[in-house]
């Protein structure tokens, strides 16, 4: 074994000079990657912004063609095996180098290294990417199946998108457009690999007596024997080793120690402290900054049934966040930018995880480290969702196989990861179409095929992170009902949003843990002016109809408000009402749930974020701005809050105080009796101590404390003024009391550092005010409830970034 390793040359990155034409006929067009399609037609006027109106159907075109992307390069003498990477390509495509075909691809989630030595030429080079239509691929394969595989036909407007390994929302989904884009969107770098290519890096953290054993494995691609030098830096230290590798796939293993490790914390937990580590083999070197902290996930049995609950550092934390699905339906509209403006929404809504869909996308490696660098948890899906999967199919499985692995390697070293989970809801669907309801034991072994490939592809590469079979799922091989057994593991509770159940519903379970469940609204009028033309703007319309995309949402929506609310005026009062109506469910649901800590563990509601302009169960709608919602997020998600919560078996009011710090808070509680028209009465003060194990009970309030047309309002404050906070509860719905019509009055101004602020008082009580709802401005409070004699001074927190039209802020609250 005299081969040696050489010093590898910079790769050569091709990012420009790319021209994109449909196979067929069109003309070329410039590109820069990353792309898509759609949006390299959008910016050349191609086509119309297929979010508008209802334009979505006249781009179906785009994804039934085929696509040429091409470019030219130049490379000096070729010298030993060259490797062509491709980050992200989707999905079915054909690679040619100077005419030869080097690669056919299929998998959107993989990472492709095509051999590009035979091909390479000195001096000039063309390389050709053929991107074939998603759509005729996946009915093709669909229709070579030796028995059918059901999809989600009711969400899913081009259908047996479950064959092909591409975003599952591509095609539809009850809150997404259906445009299957097609594109580059990871980086394509050509790189000399002789005698090795470095492909992955998987670290393990081992923590053991107050100290951290850093275990980093090398995977490497080996042509000629070779001995090579291996090195991992980390914390001031160097580790080397020698490696004798063979040809094929080889693995290096360095480890290394830390001492009295700065340890990584969640949000509001502690420090997001950060190490850098660098490994090198073969010239080639990897630069991954990592986090230092211990994940467990707590599935004990007790005497309710199994628990649900994650420990950090040997603290268990109630998991307060939602759910995440792609930043946008065009990928190249997805930018770290536009992303790190929803994360610091989530941050700032007192969110400490965020769960990774799995009708999605993996995401790209910045976004886990934003997520890091902001405390935020990561709960991983692998990318199934709601469909049944084509498992008999041993290539199909197999790519699966190396889907899994190449994703758990490439996500090992960033702490925000803390769990692994099979899927989203493929048990349930295996309940939901005629063919699996006939012949269960048939589609059930597909199942399991695939999920044991995932959980043997996590028991293999032992990356530290716990791993879950399914969303929800009751247990390891139980496959029970997740979405109604509220004694163990996870839980999808929708019966309030599809069954049309009351928002009251939700406090008749107690999950260990929700993953799921929500509740829909509007987006703001603003919004909505972007997408549609003054004669749009009804609730029936076609054209909102289109951008609803789950089947009676809209009816849904104006039937609650109906059932909660006095019936609104206008289209815009509305949507805006539609908006609180959300919050309640939201406020009602976790603030019960929080209320049963330790029971409950976490909940994750649906959705964070928008792909588009739509009407759906987001927080955050298209574009990033703040529904009602996500403000009320930022108090019922408070790390220490007081919650008002009817005792059905006595009659009572209970006050709980939930705290979700490391220590002990005491707390000064004070309720109040507040009557419409306007008189207050202070009720009670106590003094509570509240631990970060349980939720503690801080009073109750006899039948009769409140009278008939009044509503309690509480506040409270810790030691020094900290954790200070208020909340409402109503005993009867909104429409129940004579609300009348406060006057509010806004007054504007600049604080005397600069920053704009605004006044809001009211001559009665006034409930859920908002001022500048959706607008570019985070607001320092909004979505509050105001008292007369007690003026509100909301100061802009931080201002977002958007491509929306400006829209004059105004103030609204519920009428009676």
């Amino acid at each position: 074994m005299n081969v040696q390793t050489k010093p590898q040359t910079a790769p050569l990155i091709l990012d420009t000079g790319w021209q994109l034409s449909r196979i067929g006929g069109g003309e070329a067009q410039e590109v820069a990657l990353p792309f898509d399609v759609h949006s390299a037609l959008l910016e050349a006027v191609r086509i119309e912004d297929p979010y508008w109106r209802d334009n979505e159907p006249e781009t179906d075109w785009v994804h039934e063609s085929d696509w040429l992307v091409a470019c030219a390069f130049t490379h000096g003498p070729v010298e030993g095996r060259h490797t062509l990477t491709l980050d992200g390509v989707d999905c079915h495509a054909e690679v040619a180098l100077n005419g030869h075909v080097i690669g056919q691809l299929g998998n959107r989630f993989l990472r492709h290294d095509l051999d590009a030595t035979e091909a390479l030429r000195e001096g000039q080079n063309r390389l050709e990417i053929r991107l074939l239509s998603n759509s005729a691929e996946a009915k093709r394969r669909a229709n070579e199946a030796p028995f059918p595989i059901p999809h989600l036909f009711w969400n899913n407007r081009i259908p047996h998108y479950n064959f092909l390994r591409k975003p599952q929302c591509d095609a539809g989904w009850d809150w997404g457009i259906a445009l299957s884009p097609l594109g580059v969107y990871g980086e394509v770098r050509l790189h000399r690999t002789d005698p090795l290519r470095l492909d992955d890096v998987l670290v393990r953290q081992h923590h053991q007596g107050g100290k951290v054993l850093i275990e980093a494995e090398l995977h490497v691609d080996v042509a000629l024997p070779v001995e090579a030098e291996a090195r991992l830096v980390i914390d001031g230290q160097t580790v080397t080793t020698v490696a004798h590798l063979w040809p094929g796939q080889g693995r290096v293993t360095l480890m290394a120690e830390i001492e009295s490790p700065r340890l990584w914390w969640p949000a509001g937990h502690g420090a997001q402290e950060m190490y850098d580590l660098t490994v090198e083999i073969g010239g080639q070197t990897r630069s991954l900054p990592i986090g230092l902290r211990e994940i467990e996930l707590i599935t004990d049995k007790d005497d309710i049934g199994h628990r649900f609950a994650f420990r950090v550092n040997g603290q268990e934390i109630f998991m307060r966040g939602a759910n995440w699905i792609p930043a946008d339906a065009l990928p190249q509209r997805a930018t770290p930018e536009a992303v790190d403006d929803l994360l610091d929404s989530a941050l700032e809504a007192n969110m400490n995880m965020l769960r990774i869909w799995g009708g999605g996308t993996y995401e790209p490696d910045w976004f886990y480290r934003m997520c890091s660098e902001k405390g935020l948890l990561v709960w991983q899906d692998f990318m199934f969702a709601c469909n049944l999967y084509p498992a008999q199919d041993r290539d199909w499985l197999d790519g699966v196989r190396r889907e899994a692995r190449q994703q758990i390697r490439r996500l090992s070293a960033h702490p925000c990861m803390a769990l692994w989970c099979g899927d989203n809801e493929l048990v349930g669907a295996l309940g939901w179409f005629d063919e699996a309801k006939a012949d269960r034991d048939r589609y059930l072994a597909l199942y399991d095929r695939l999920n044991h490939a995932l959980e043997e592809a996590i028991a293999d590469e032992a990356p530290g992170i716990p791993w879950w079979p399914s969303s929800p799922s009751v247990g390891p091989l139980n496959f029970g009902d997740g979405w109604h057994d509220d004694t163990s593991g996870d839980m999808h509770f929708w019966d309030v949003w599809h069954s049309a159940k009351d928002f009251e519903h939700y406090r008749t379970v107690r999950p260990r843990f929700c993953s799921e469940f929500g509740f829909q609204s509007f987006p703001s009028t603003r919004l909505i002016e972007s997408f549609t033309e003054e004669h749009d703007r009804n609730v029936s319309s076609k054209v909102m109809d289109v951008h609803q995309r789950c089947r009676g949402g809209n009816s849904r929506i104006v039937e609650t408000i109906g059932r909660y609310f006095r019936f609104p005026e206008s289209f815009e009062d509305m949507c805006w009402l539609s908006q609180i109506g959300q919050g309640l469910a939201m406020k009602t649901a976790i603030e019960f749930w929080r209320s049963n800590k330790p029971r409950c563990m976490g909940t994750l509601y649906w959705q964070l974020n928008d792909t588009w302009p739509v009407a759906s169960w987001a927080s955050l709608e298209y574009g990033g701005g703040w529904k009602a919602t996500q403000y009320l997020a930022r108090r019922f998600y408070a790390p220490v809050m007081v919650t008002a919560q009817p005792d059905d078996a006595t009659g009572e009011i209970v006050l709980w105080a939930v705290n979700d710090t490391g220590a002990d808070v005491a707390l000064r509680v004070n309720a109040r009796a507040v009557r419409f028209e306007g008189e207050v009465t202070e009720i009670s003060t106590w003094q509570a101590v509240c631990p970060p194990d349980r939720a503690a009970e801080v009073a109750r309030l006899t039948p009769g404390t409140l009278a008939e047309d009044a509503f309690l309002h509480l506040d409270w404050t810790g030691a020094a003024g900290s954790h200070v906070g208020e909340n409402e509860y109503l005993p009867k719905r909104p429409k129940a009391y004579d609300i009348g019509t406060p006057r509010i009055t806004a007054e504007t101004g600049i604080a005397a550092d600069g920053t704009p602020q605004v006044t809001l008082s009211t001559d009665r009580p006034a409930l859920w005010v908002t001022w500048d709802l959706g607008g570019d401005t985070v607001w320092s409070d909004n979505c509050l409830t105001l008292l007369p004699g007690r003026p509100r001074v909301l100061t802009a927190a931080r201002q977002r970034r958007s491509h929306l039209p400006d829209r004059a802020p105004e103030a609204r609250s519920v009428k009676g």
